[in-house]
């Protein structure tokens, strides 16, 4: 036989000879040693940890009442003016005058562009001429008429003459008067299109106006928040810029976009906010309707057994009680945050620390008190 192999024979016979020799065993002192702290670990991670006897275990409560809070809808918009219309020629001729600049601000009825009159004048002066010619002759016919030597038809006749005479007149100052191309209303030039020398076609845009003042909001609304606003309801607006604006609703569409399905509301913002731009970004906090609602620290919230948000209050014997709550709001006050809710009733004792060790059905003891 190998020498390994006798080795091998060697070791097995003296494990063997080891475990059948008997010796004191004192496993069981120790075992009963560390047997209660490794209960006391099971129980503390399988359960719930707190006492055994848990009644009368205190926990930090609020005592909280409903409060008029009025609902606030969130929606994004833009800034937009709230007239912005393209000035165009209603005579056709040539720019004899520079041009108003882009970004002037102009009254109403400042010229933006001024076309050539050319032989404008001349048609004034004949048709007031042809008028002053018709005049005599209607003031003469009327002498003749009354001495009987003058029919009442070419009496009739020279008086419709005199007045197409007047209507000419008219018709040649104005259009005069439309050589020049004024601002509708007070604004800011915002496009100019034509350069001094430029022939004008009746229709031509001379020049686009923007008014700013007031400055507009313009939002959808989706179809089921809808109903609540109203106008004349307060609106906080936060501009992409961070400029912070507030106004009042101007006007609710009655009619749906068909495309969004939302409805276009328009907010008119306060004539204190100066120099706004057209087509910024905002998001626009609009007061709806009001209710009553809780005022709750939002750490307070929970979950129960199926994953509904609610919160644990204390009823008068003091159970604990499970409500489920509906969130209408939130308070951005970054020193005491706290957010709204409904589904409670009456004066309410709110839990507010230690809701997450207790159960429903647990009797505990409010603490009012738990900084003092």
């Amino acid at each position: 036989m190998k020498k390994q192999h006798l080795l091998a024979l060697a070791i097995f016979a003296s494990l063997l000879t080891w475990m059948v020799i008997p010796r004191e065993n004192n496993f069981d002192t120790q075992s009963a040693s560390i047997e209660s702290p490794v209960s006391r670990v099971i129980s503390a991670t399988d359960g719930i940890s707190v006492p055994e006897n848990n009644d009368g275990l205190s926990v930090r409560a609020e005592s909280i009442s409903p409060e008029r809070y009025v609902k606030q809808l969130r929606v994004r918009g833009r800034t937009q003016a709230f007239r912005h219309v393209e000035v165009r020629a209603e005579e056709a001729g040539r720019i004899v005058v520079e041009p108003i600049t882009r970004g002037t601000r102009v009254k109403e009825g400042d010229t933006l562009c001024q076309i050539a009159i050319d032989n404008r004048g001349v048609n004034l002066q004949e048709s007031l001429s042809r008028k002053e010619q018709a005049e005599f002759e209607y003031i003469a016919a009327q002498d003749l008429q009354v001495q009987g030597l003058q029919s009442d038809v070419v009496v009739a006749q020279l008086k419709a003459a005199l007045e197409s005479a007047k209507a000419a007149v008219a018709r040649a100052e104005l259009a005069i008067e439309k050589t020049q191309i004024v601002a509708p209303f007070d604004g800011i030039v915002e496009t100019r299109t034509v350069e001094m020398g430029d022939l004008l076609n009746i229709g031509t845009v001379c020049a686009s106006i923007l008014d700013d003042t007031p400055m507009l909001l313009i939002g959808l609304v989706p179809e089921q928040d809808v109903q609540g606003l109203n106008e004349g309801s307060n609106v906080t607006g936060k501009l992409l810029t961070g400029e912070i604006v507030h106004g009042l609703v101007t006007y609710v569409a009655r009619a749906a976009d068909p495309i969004s399905r939302s409805y276009r509301i328009e907010i008119e913002v306060d004539e204190k906010y100066e120099n706004l731009r057209d087509g910024i970004t905002a998001e626009l906090m609009v007061d709806g309707e009001e209710i009553f609602a809780y005022r709750i620290p939002s750490s307070s919230l929970t979950l129960d057994d199926q994953g509904i948000v609610g919160v644990k209050v204390i009823n008068s014997n003091s159970v604990v009680q499970f409500k489920n709550v509906e969130i209408v709001g939130d308070e951005t006050n970054q020193i005491d945050p706290s957010i709204w809710v409904t589904g409670l009733s009456g004066k309410a004792t709110l839990v507010t620390v230690g809701q997450e060790i207790v159960f429903p059905g647990q009797i505990v003891e409010p603490n009012f008190d738990w900084d003092n």
